[in-house]
């Protein structure tokens, strides 16, 4: 039973909302960007109302599924690890775009809503607003690049393992967070990579 659900979890999570809709607009929202075909390119390219229904439909696809094997108890525990990393694992990697795909943040705000009853997605956004504040303040007005964004929704979603351990979450959420982080490091170690050679450039 969990190979079957946690194969429907990947397999909705892989079903490419923002990219249907941009083409559906006759826009191929991957021509525009950093190519993500995710909801943030489909907000730039085709306004915010388009961008928020990706949005939208991108957290569902991971809330939905999740919540019903939560709710009714077909998978529990450690069970859970496989199928709560599937929806981010096929947005991540798409069957339907040739194994590639969008950096999983919305989907992933849906699936630990449904894991945590929304209390870790909440204190994620929590999170990433403060880093975006950060930000703002440090830039001088310059807008932020992709690889930036990348890279500081791979750095918020470390601090929420510190409100899950705090929280006295079971073990098995931990291990659902490593997986999520692990694809977000994958998805943006373009930002990283770069984020490091700058690094190194001002040292020297």
């Amino acid at each position: 039973m969990m190979p079957v659900l946690t194969l429907l979890c990947f397999l909705c999570g892989s079903l490419m909302f923002s990219y249907w809709i941009g083409l559906l607009l006759k826009i191929n929202i991957r021509t525009a960007g950093d190519g993500n075909p995710g909801a943030a390119n489909l907000w730039n390219t085709a306004g915010y109302k388009f961008g928020i229904l990706g949005v939208a439909l991108d957290f569902l696809k991971g809330y939905v599924p999740i919540l019903l094997l939560v709710n009714t108890g077909a998978l529990s525990g450690y069970q859970l690890i496989p199928a709560a990393l599937a929806p981010i694992a096929g947005h991540a990697f798409s069957p339907f775009l040739k194994w590639n795909g969008g950096k999983s943040l919305s989907v992933s705000f849906g699936v630990w809503s449904a894991l945590t009853q929304f209390r870790a997605s909440l204190c994620f956004a929590i999170i990433l607003a403060l880093l975006l504040l950060f930000m703002k303040l440090t830039a001088k007005g310059r807008k932020s690049t992709s690889n930036e964004d990348g890279l500081q929704t791979t750095i918020g979603f470390l601090f929420v393992s510190i409100y899950l351990y705090f929280g006295n979450y079971p073990a098995f959420i931990l291990w659902i967070w490593l997986g999520n982080l692990l694809l977000f490091l994958w998805k943006n170690k373009e930002g990283i990579t770069q984020f490091i050679k700058d690094k190194r450039k001002i040292e020297e």
